[in-house]
């Protein structure tokens, strides 16, 4: 049978990535004890009264259908929250979506095409391969160096630049680096979008996620507004990933432009939802404060428990909940070790392969599970990279 030519370029760029993932969750079902690191997925609840105010939508008759910008209480909450930023947003900036994927998805069906270019920092979260070439489109790789904390800088953008690039996705809090992009970084490269005519797509699902650094964005940048999309959701910030509720917010043109093809994807998000989602973004709710609090404390933990481990180096993350460890100095590829880690160790972390050629020699340690499982991870990870240490081993 014939399939359409999405279901090849697709083809690879799944579920693939998650293999060690996947091997884990099936050791696991099996009865075997594995602490596992892998996804970000918060370790918290969602506040109480979001499931309380859920609850109350859906029995009072909030389930019916909605439209395809979104409803009006959360348009308002998500055009409050960013007129903070910059005054002149309206609802006519927002569009609402099943959680931050989705909206990457028609954000990027609506901007590219077959033979388009996307600039993507390398490393980059695992589902932007997908996302690009989705439209035929295909990635543009802006080298992102470890010796410079993974920040993308204005120079290695303009350098990776081809004539076909139309867009450029960023990610800042990066996921899976924790760089944090400053104003200034995000000037340069703003620059360079203006110069060659970009659209800037922005990932913030990390925002209220920092540590010590100071979250900055293209979109709050006057001179960027009209070529900048920001996409974000509650799954991070209000430990709420399995509601899928999220929203693209940009140019009033653009949104428009944008309109028919989410009522052809989705025609609305459910009501119930968009309602819990109104009532998170207008109350004063503390989980994001409590799990950036948390996610720093062990993060600093992961690193005080390897530090001197021979062959591993952690590089301490500005934002998210995870941490990446450069495990080249035990002479395996991160590939290697993760795989060695789970079935000698039954410690079960991310390759950095599954996020980029320039994460290759990395895993990827999630911080979403309790204090003593990072520590009992750390100590099987020493005693790995001790042995593929010791010679003759």
């Amino acid at each position: 049978m014939r399939y359409a030519s999405i279901t090849n370029r697709l083809a690879n760029l799944g579920s693939g990535k998650w293999a060690l993932h996947h091997r884990a969750r099936k050791l696991k079902s099996e009865g075997v004890d594995i602490i596992e690191l892998t996804i970000g997925e918060p370790d918290f609840p969602p506040d109480p009264a979001l499931l309380e105010e859920c609850m109350r939508s859906m029995t009072s008759g909030r389930h019916r259908y909605s439209n395809g910008r979104g409803e009006p209480a959360v348009l308002n909450a998500i055009a409050d929250r960013y007129a903070k930023r910059r005054p002149d947003v309206t609802t006519a900036n927002v569009m609402c979506f099943p959680g931050t994927q989705t909206a990457l998805f028609a954000v990027m069906l609506g901007l590219t095409e077959p033979g388009d270019g996307v600039l993507v920092g390398d490393p980059l979260y695992a589902t932007y391969d997908g996302v690009i070439q989705s439209t035929g489109a295909h990635r543009v790789t802006v080298p992102l160096d470890a010796a410079n904390g993974f920040h993308m800088r204005a120079q290695d953008l303009e350098a990776a630049i081809t004539p076909e690039c139309r867009v450029l996705l960023l990610n800042t809090p990066h996921n899976p680096t924790g760089a944090v992009l400053t104003a200034q970084e995000i000037a340069e490269i703003g620059a360079v979008a203006r110069k060659h005519d970009l659209w800037i797509v922005c990932d913030e699902v990390y925002e209220q996620l920092v540590f010590d650094a100071v979250f900055a964005s293209p979109f709050d940048n006057p001179d960027l507004a009209d070529r900048t999309i920001v996409v974000s959701s509650i799954s991070k910030s209000h430990a709420a990933p399995g509601f899928r509720s999220g929203w693209a917010v940009g140019p009033a043109e653009f949104t428009n432009q944008l309109l028919p093809v989410s009522e052809t994807m989705l025609f609305g998000v459910q009501p119930f939802i968009a309602d819990m989602t109104a009532y998170a973004l207008t109350h004063p709710l503390d989980t994001a404060t409590v799990m950036t609090r948390t996610y720093k404390a062990r993060a600093s933990a992961l690193i005080a428990a390897l530090e001197g481990a021979e062959g591993l180096k952690p590089l301490p993350p500005q934002a998210g909940m995870f941490t990446l460890v450069d495990v080249s100095g035990t002479g395996l590829t991160g590939e290697e070790f993760a795989w060695k880690l789970l079935e000698e160790e039954r410690v079960a972390v991310m390759p950095g392969a599954s996020f980029g050629e320039y994460a290759r020699n990395f895993v990827r340690i999630s911080l979403t599970v309790p204090d003593d499982a990072i520590a009992q991870a750390c100590r099987h990870m020493r005693a790995l990279a001790q042995r593929l240490c010791t010679p003759n081993h």
